[in-house]
């Protein structure tokens, strides 16, 4: 009993000193809060803000909760939440953490998340849930203990009572069962995972991956594939016009400006990136005479009296447009990832205005070092077999899963469960959410929606794929280092209570006395 709370005692001491990681973040949240009420700057404290206020920060002080910037630019150090060395830029529209670090300029900033819903809590939250939670081989480790205790004592007993039947007095028998019970430590078993995970929580929350659970740790060790959905995962998630391709018909000004004009106040993916192309030019639109939405095709719109139809391939050829022109230019934008969109005026083809998801700069990094290991990467997207093969290529994946439904993700995760593999699901949005689930490790990136990140097991807190590494870094030096504490704690237990019963004693050695194996590990 006394050794079961001392052990106790003990795990409940490791877990003090190993949740520094937690202190840590605890103690970058400021205690008070600048905010502008009824044109009035005044101070309350955190737990005072509320949604929508609009808060005051100056250079060097620490965002109290989560926002969004609505006047002011500066640059704002995140490392202490995501891992990300470099400050990053902010401006109007863009969102801030809270408990990071205002450096170089006044800002005022709305409120968007406040108390236990802030990006700080939730990361505590999940850190201490982590380091709770039992790994499979720490539930393993405590079956063991469990019969451990029972094993010693008889153990104890039948040691006693063999050297009393060879003759050996009371006080030897007494002093034999003593020093074999005290030199027993089954708190060394017992320690041996729950601290080894707590480490490993505790780095990966100070290197922006946070591991919600012991067994999400083990898992990750033995993965042979993972997957990676395409947009906002291995792409950036924001299409760009990369190209603008004209007939003589018209200039690539005019043919901008046409898209654009008719693009205005598009909600699609394409018809934003145009416009925003516009805009970086400087062109000034107003609203088209005429617009009709063609589902699943693109547009048709009356600018200063022409008649202009900008969509995909199969739009150009009901309208009967003769794209034979541009075949080789639409071929080669699509064998290198681009979306072309066709653009015709009064019936004749004006030219193509390409679209494409750019990489994310580490994405190459992250998935060759990936194969490198040996870990089989598989892209997989709702894109046709031709933008996806092209994108795969550019990244350095051979393996492709293209033209998938959203509900369909979960499903190619199990095929390949099915097929004896370990899977891990990386993705960002809500259609992800379901694989997440389904993969035997989920990891979210921290860029990405509520929904994937509530249904995956490891966050990566910055929009970096080489956190992936990382995390499969941490779970294999936390596996490692849980397999030496067992074994060092086996050992000694196998070495030292074989010499407690007196086996040194049998072939002429001494007899361990009890104050001895008191003062063993």
């Amino acid at each position: 009993m006394t050794l079961h709370t001392l052990g106790l005692f003990l795990e409940e001491r490791s877990k003090g000193q190993m949740s520094s990681a937690i202190e840590k973040l605890v103690n970058l949240a400021p205690k008070t809060a600048r905010v502008i009420r009824n044109g009035v700057e005044q101070e309350i404290t955190v737990d005072e803000v509320a949604l929508g206020d609009v808060i005051r920060v100056r250079p060097g002080e620490s965002m109290p909760v989560d926002g969004v910037v609505v006047e002011g630019r500066t640059s704002v150090d995140e490392s202490m939440l995501t891992g990300e060395s470099i400050p990053v830029e902010k401006e109007s529209g863009d969102e801030v953490i809270g408990a990071s670090i205002n450096k170089n300029g006044s800002i005022d900033y709305r409120a968007t998340r406040v108390g236990s819903d802030t990006t700080l809590s939730k990361i505590i939250k999940l850190v201490e849930d982590a380091q709770g939670s039992k790994a499979p081989i720490a539930r393993m480790a405590d079956i063991i203990t469990g019969y451990f205790v029972p094993i010693v004592i008889a153990l104890a007993v039948l040691a006693g009572i063999a050297w009393l039947i060879v003759g050996q007095s009371g006080i030897f028998v007494l002093s034999v069962i003593i020093t074999t019970l005290v030199i027993a430590c089954p708190c060394a078993l017992g320690l041996a995972t729950p601290t080894s995970i707590m480490v490993g929580t505790g780095k990966g929350a100070e290197h922006g991956v946070l591991i919600k659970s012991g067994e999400a740790l083990e898992t990750t060790h033995n993965l042979d594939t993972i997957v990676f959905d395409k947009t906002g995962t291995l792409t950036e998630g924001k299409p760009i016009v990369t190209d603008i391709l004209v007939t003589p018909l018209i200039t690539k000004e005019n043919i901008l400006y046409y898209a654009a004009f008719g693009e205005t106040g598009s909600e699609h993916p394409l018809g934003e990136a145009i416009v925003q192309k516009s805009k970086e030019e400087n062109m000034i639109l107003a609203k088209p005479d005429h617009f009709e939405a063609i589902p699943g095709h693109g547009i048709r719109v009356e600018i200063e009296g022409k008649d202009m139809y900008s969509g995909n391939r199969k739009l150009m050829l009901e309208q009967k447009i003769d794209l034979s022109s541009m075949e080789k230019e639409s071929d080669r934008l699509a064998d290198e990832g681009k979306t072309p969109t066709y653009l015709s005026v009064d019936g004749e083809l004006a030219g193509i205005i390409a679209v494409a998801d750019t990489l994310k700069e580490n994405s190459m990094k992250a998935v060759k070092e990936l194969r490198r290991r040996g870990v089989e990467v598989i892209m997989i997207t709702g894109d046709n077999k031709r933008t996806a093969k092209a994108i795969a290529k550019q990244v350095g994946i051979d393996s492709v899963l293209s033209e998938v439904l959203p509900e369909d993700k979960a499903e190619e995760v199990k095929k390949l469960q099915e097929a004896g593999k370990e899977v891990a699901m990386v993705g960002d949005g809500i259609n992800d959410a379901p694989a997440l689930a389904q993969a035997d490790v989920g990891i979210a990136v921290g860029s990405g929606t509520d929904v994937a990140i509530e249904s995956a097991d490891i966050v990566l807190m910055r929009n970096d794929l080489t956190a992936v590494l990382t995390a499969i870094d941490l779970s294999h030096a936390t596996l490692r280092k849980i397999k030496q504490n067992l074994f060092w704690a086996f050992a000694y237990n196998l070495v030292g209570i074989p010499v407690a019963m007196g086996l040194l004693y049998i072939f002429g050695g001494p007899l361990m006395s009890p104050m001895l194996a008191g003062h063993s590990p």
